[in-house]
């Protein structure tokens, strides 16, 4: 069952069966009363979505859940949430049930808020939106990681983020706010994650000619992707995560980069360690190789 199913107010539960059945089934410890006011219909180990249900619960009426507890229902995953992170109305009083992230909000219509999906919960765009302002000051590259990562998954177009940037503008003003719109061009412009994000910083920083990012390269078994290629100087050059430390997925990517040398292009490749903390080395590399296949930049 759902959790909007077996998490309820105590009063619709009783304007249901009657007062007298809950308190049967309460005393008899069949169901259990977790907050003030709300009853779940078991008595078992409660799952994510029903403490997210019971948070929801517990405050105003309109209230929405917001930010990554919002995008874990609409399938955001790669950024870990810090608690239940739930929208109120501007008047709304601050609920007595402690545990829960609060956030109070003006903009709470169905330009914000699907008004028909369960749990309610502000739309992806506001979502990803809020998310990334409710970082800390000090915490700027996670809220780029936020925007950055849910443009690949879907929760925004990568060639149309138009919808995101009207998210942000009925927003107001909001922590991190240049860095969100910048990080929403840099999804535009095809970077999609923080390692391409930062091997872009040092292309800038060093001038170097824009590539192509993603191109494709086809082989026997079918089609190879890269990261970035630079057709006119014979160089391409791929970022490596920590992922791809495993051994299956280590071979995998070292039989592409023999394809692609193969097939003629020279091929640089960098960890996502040293594209954010040995920049000086990559960009010196990337200089090298590119002046070697004629770049007279």
């Amino acid at each position: 069952m759902a959790a909007t199913e077996t998490v309820m107010r105590t009063g619709d539960v009783c304007a249901r069966v009657g007062r007298g059945h809950v308190r049967h089934q309460l005393s008899a410890g069949r169901w259990q009363r977790p907050a003030r006011g709300i009853v779940v219909l078991h008595n078992g180990p409660l799952q994510q979505a029903e403490r997210d249900q019971i948070a929801l619960l517990g405050c105003a009426s309109g209230s929405v859940l917001g930010g990554l507890t919002a995008l874990t229902y609409d399938g955001f995953s790669g950024v870990e949430t810090d608690g239940i992170h739930v929208v109120l109305p501007e008047d709304a009083d601050r609920p007595l049930r402690d545990g829960v992230i609060l956030h109070w909000s003006t903009m709470l219509t169905d330009a914000d808020v699907h008004p028909l999906r369960m749990p309610l919960r502000t739309r992806p765009q506001r979502s990803l939106v809020d998310a990334a302002s409710w970082c800390s000051w000090s915490g700027e590259r996670r809220a780029r990681t936020i925007v950055l990562t849910g443009v690949p998954q879907g929760l925004a177009r990568p060639r149309d983020l138009r919808d995101l940037r009207d998210a942000l503008s009925r927003r107001g003003s909001c922590r991190h706010r240049a860095l969100i719109v910048e990080s929403i061009l840099d999804a535009r412009g095809g970077i999609q994650s923080i390692p391409e994000l930062d091997f872009d910083l040092i292309r800038r920083r060093h001038r170097l000619p824009e590539p192509k990012r993603q191109a494709v390269r086809r082989r026997k078994d079918g089609k190879c992707y890269l990261d970035v290629e630079w057709t006119d100087f014979d160089t391409a050059c791929e970022i490596h995560g920590m992922p791809h430390l495993r051994v299956p997925q280590w071979e995998s990517d070292l039989e592409r980069a023999n394809e692609v040398m193969i097939v003629g292009l020279r091929l640089l490749v960098f960890s996502s360690y040293a594209v954010r903390r040995q920049q000086s080395r990559v960009g010196d590399q990337l200089v090298r190789m590119l002046r070697r296949g004629g770049w007279r930049g």
